[in-house]
């Protein structure tokens, strides 16, 4: 395992990966948020096409090429990270939010607070919470977490 970081790597990316990247959203969802209804989902997953590229993307790819997972920064905020199920517990998750926090100067993020796993993700990684919102942003019932550096 210690060549991984050294044959894997984080790059932009680009509109022809977004297929990939609405799949290990869907997967990741599916596998870490089972507190929201699959209507939600649903909804969610239609409107990915018009929030995708209004947020800059990186994705982790192994050697080969395969997406293992990406995030989205904007405005010194992490506004999604997302791992394809098989992926996690291999350290992508924290190569990505070190590239977003060094590389791209990230120092916030939301997290739904029903998502303990991502909560205590992110306290581990530094993170505090320093507001809580009741709805999400699509004004549902989902209470969000702000976390910052």
């Amino acid at each position: 395992m210690k060549h991984f970081v050294t044959t894997c790597g984080v790059r932009a990316a680009a509109e022809n990966d977004y297929p990939a990247i609405v799949e290990i959203w869907e997967l990741s969802v599916r596998a870490t948020h089972d507190f929201l209804p699959e209507d939600y989902l649903r909804e969610i997953k239609l409107l990915l096409p018009s929030i995708l590229p209004r947020v800059p993307l990186y994705l982790f790819c192994d050697e080969g090429g395969t997406i293992k997972g990406f995030a989205g920064v904007a405005e010194q905020k992490i506004e999604m990270l997302f791992l394809h199920p098989a992926s996690r517990g291999q350290g992508i998750g924290r190569k990505l939010t070190e590239y977003c926090l060094q590389e791209l100067g990230a120092n916030k993020v939301d997290v739904n607070e029903q998502n303990q796993q991502a909560v205590g993700f992110y306290q581990k990684m530094g993170f505090r919470v320093f507001n809580r919102q009741e709805l999400d942003s699509l004004g549902r019932p989902f209470p969000v977490l702000e976390m910052q550096l």
